[in-house]
C-alpha cells in the first residue's frame, strides 16, 4: 500500500503536471471506484486544479469553487501519467483524469476493488474521510508520545493505526523500529523515555529520508514503480537476508494478512517472536486485514 513517502512523490509528481490546469474530462471504466453521490462527478469538470493535499494516505486533488477529488489507491491501485485522452484498457484501468497536457489514470491489480475515489466539498468533506492521525513530520515528542500512549497498543499497531498518526503502514512501520532498535511488540505504556526519543527520532528521520529518495526520483520521471518492496530497505520484505547493522538474519511475524520484519539481534535481545503468547497478543491487538486498519476512524 502507498504510504506517506510514496504519496508525498506522487503529489511531487502531479504539482507541476496538474496545478493551475483545467480538468477536461472524468472518466469511469468501472463505476464502483466513485463512492460518493453528491456532489456528482461532473461538477469537476471544467474547473481548473488550485492545490494538491495528502490526507494521510490519500491523495486530494482541490480545485475551483472548493471542490475536492479524493483517491485513496489501498493496496494494489497506482496512478499513471499518459498521453492526453489514454484509452482505458484492461481489467485493472479503473478511471481517467483528462488534462490539456495529459491524463491521469488509476489503475488496481487484482480483482478486490477496494481503491476509491470520493468527491468532496469544502474543508468538512475532507475532515469527513480524515483518520485523524497526527503529522510526526511537523509535530513534537510530547505530542507524539501522547498520542501513542493514550491506549496501550504494540508498537507496531500503534505506528500504523491511521487515527493515531498519519501516513504510517506496514513497510515504514517495520524500517522505523529496526531504526529505533525497538521491537514490534513493545507495549507504548511501558517505553521508557530513551526509547521514545528514539522512536520519535528515528519515525522523523526515516520518513524524511524515504521522503526525499522518492521525491528525487521523481524528478526524473512520474513514479511508475511504486511498491512496498525497495532494495535499500533495512528489514521490510528481506526475510532470512541479512541485516544492514549487524549481519543477523531478518526474522519474520505473521498473523492474518499480514506479516512484520524485524531483527532479532538489534530488535528484540535475540529473541525470536514466534511462540504461543505472542499469538493471542496479536489476536487482541492487531487488524486481521489493512482493510480493518484502513477503514479506522477517530471517534
Amino acid at each position: 500500500m502507498p504510504e506517506l513517502p510514496d504519496i508525498a512523490a506522487y503529489i511531487s509528481a502531479l504539482e507541476p503536471r496538474i496545478v493551475a490546469q483545467p480538468i477536461q474530462q472524468l472518466r469511469l471504466a468501472s463505476p464502483f471506484v466513485l463512492r460518493t453521490v453528491q456532489p456528482a462527478l461532473k461538477e469537476a469538470e471544467g474547473r481548473i486544479v488550485r492545490e494538491l493535499r495528502r490526507i494521510g494516505k490519500r491523495i486530494a486533488i482541490g480545485v475551483e469553487g472548493d471542490l475536492w477529488l479524493v483517491l485513496h489507491l489501498m493496496i494494489a491501485g497506482r496512478l499513471h501519467w499518459r498521453l492526453p485522452g489514454a484509452k482505458l484498457a484492461g481489467r485493472q484501468s479503473l478511471a481517467a483524469f483528462d488534462f490539456p497536457n495529459g491524463s491521469l489514470v488509476l489503475t488496481e491489480a487484482g480483482t478486490k476493488h477496494r481503491a476509491s475515489l470520493y468527491v468532496l466539498s469544502g474543508e468538512e468533506g475532507l475532515q469527513s474521510i480524515d483518520p485523524g492521525g497526527i503529522d510526526v513530520l511537523t509535530s513534537n515528542l510530547n505530542l507524539f508520545r501522547d498520542a501513542l500512549e493514550a491506549e496501550n497498543r504494540t508498537l507496531k499497531r500503534a505506528l500504523t493505526d491511521p487515527r493515531i498518526l498519519s501516513g504510517i503502514g506496514n513497510a515504514y512501520s517495520d524500517e522505523i523500529l529496526h531504526a529505533a532498535q525497538l521491537s514490534p511488540i513493545a507495549l507504548t505504556q511501558k517505553l521508557k523515555p530513551d526509547e521514545w526519543e528514539r522512536l520519535f527520532a528515528a519515525t522523523r528521520d526515516t520518513l524524511q529520508l524515504w521522503i526525499n529518495r522518492l521525491r528525487a526520483e521523481a524528478q526524473n520521471g512520474f513514479p511508475e514503480k511504486v511498491t512496498a518492496f525497495r532494495r535499500d530497505m533495512a528489514v521490510h520484505g528481506r526475510y532470512g537476508k541479512p541485516c544492514p547493522r549487524c549481519g543477523e538474519k531478518i526474522q519474520r511475524i505473521r498473523y492474518a494478512d499480514n506479516e512484520t520484519n524485524y531483527c532479532a539481534r538489534c530488535q528484540t535481545n535475540g529473541r525470536l517472536l514466534k511462540d504461543r503468547s505472542l499469538s493471542r497478543l496479536l489476536q487482541s491487538d492487531w487488524p486481521r486485514t489493512m482493510d480493518e486498519l484502513e477503514a479506522l476512524k477517530r471517534r
